[in-house]
C-alpha cells in the first residue's frame, strides 16, 4: 500500500479524489485513492467511475511515480491526455506554501509530459465560507421525501414528436453547457433518459442523464446530469420544476445520494442551497 491513512486523512478537507471527482464522505477511504494509482497502470475505468459512461478509455490518470506524500500534505498530479494535454495536482493540506509547491510540481511535470497546461487543484473545508471555484453538495434521498413537481417536465421520449424535434436546436443553444455533447450521445444510445420542459411545445430546458449506478462501497448514487434553461425562459420556476423531478426521478429508481458541483454564487449553487443540500466543501482550480 502506498498512501499512509493516518498522513492522508487529516488534510482530507473536502472529499475530492484526483481522476474522480467528488466521491460520497463514507466513500472516501485509503482504498480509493489505491484504486487511483492501480488504474494509472492500465488506463481503464474503475468500475466505479462515473465517466466510463461516455468513453472505453480514460483520459486522465495519475502520475503515480510523482506522488509528493509525506505526514503534513500529500500532492498528486495527474495528466489528461485530451487536447494538448493538461497537467493538475492535487494539493492537499493545511500549510502555508502547499498550492506553491504544487504549482512549481504541476509546472515541472508539464514540461516533461509535454502538455500546455498546469493547473493546481486546492480543497477546502466547508468552513472556508465561500470561496471562488466549485462547492461539492450532496443531496440525501433518504432524508426526506422528493416529491414528483407538478409542471411541465417530461422525458424528452414521452413528448410529442413535434416537441422532440425542437430538442437538437435547443441543445445547440446551449452547447456551452454540454447540452450538445448530451444530444450526441442520447443519439448514439449510450446515456440514460433526459427530462425536458416545454413551453408552447417547444423544449426550453433539460436535465439529464438520468441514471443510477453503485459507487466504490456499493451504495447506488445518481450520476451528475447536465442542466440547462434557454436564457429567454428563466425566471419562471423551470429550472426549478427539473431539479425537483430529477430528485424525484433518483429517489424513485432507488438512489440513495447524489453528489454535484456548482459554481459558488451561480444560479444552480443558489438553486441547491434553497432546496437544502449540504455542502461538502469547496474545490479551487488555478493555472499554475
Amino acid at each position: 500500500m502506498f498512501f499512509r491513512w493516518d498522513w492522508l486523512r487529516p488534510v482530507l478537507t473536502a472529499p475530492i479524489v484526483p481522476t474522480l471527482g467528488p466521491v460520497h464522505p463514507d466513500a472516501l477511504t485509503v482504498d480509493i485513492f489505491e484504486d487511483t494509482l492501480r488504474a494509472a497502470v492500465t488506463r481503464d475505468f474503475l468500475p466505479y467511475d462515473k465517466d466510463r459512461r461516455w468513453s472505453d478509455e480514460k483520459d486522465e490518470t495519475v502520475l503515480r511515480g510523482d506522488v509528493v506524500h509525506q505526514p503534513k500534505h500529500t500532492l498528486i498530479p495527474t495528466l489528461n491526455r485530451r487536447g494538448r494535454g493538461t497537467v493538475k495536482v492535487f494539493a492537499y493540506g493545511h500549510r502555508a506554501g502547499v498550492v506553491d509547491e504544487a504549482a512549481e510540481l504541476a509546472v515541472k511535470l508539464t514540461v516533461v509530459h509535454d502538455a500546455v497546461d498546469a493547473r493546481v487543484v486546492h480543497p477546502l473545508g466547508p468552513e472556508a465560507g465561500s470561496p471562488r471555484g466549485t462547492r461539492i453538495q450532496l443531496q440525501d434521498f433518504t432524508a426526506r421525501p422528493c416529491q414528483d413537481p407538478d409542471g411541465p417536465v417530461r422525458p424528452v421520449t414521452d413528448w410529442p414528436a413535434a416537441v422532440q424535434e425542437t430538442f437538437a436546436p435547443f441543445a445547440e443553444a446551449m452547447a456551452g453547457d454540454g447540452l450538445a455533447f448530451l444530444h450526441a450521445q442520447i443519439q448514439l444510445g449510450r446515456c440514460g433518459p433526459v427530462l425536458v420542459a416545454a413551453v408552447e411545445n417547444r423544449v426550453v430546458g433539460a436535465i439529464g442523464p438520468m441514471e443510477v449506478r453503485p459507487d466504490a462501497i456499493g451504495c447506488p448514487q445518481l450520476l451528475p446530469q447536465y442542466f440547462a434553461v434557454l436564457p429567454e425562459a428563466r425566471g419562471h420556476g423551470l429550472g426549478r420544476f427539473l431539479w425537483r423531478a430529477a430528485m424525484h426521478w433518483g429517489q424513485s429508481h432507488g438512489a440513495a445520494y447524489q453528489l454535484l458541483q456548482t459554481e459558488v454564487g451561480g444560479a444552480s449553487d443558489r438553486l441547491c442551497q434553497s432546496e437544502g443540500l449540504i455542502s461538502l466543501g469547496f474545490s479551487h482550480t488555478t493555472r499554475a
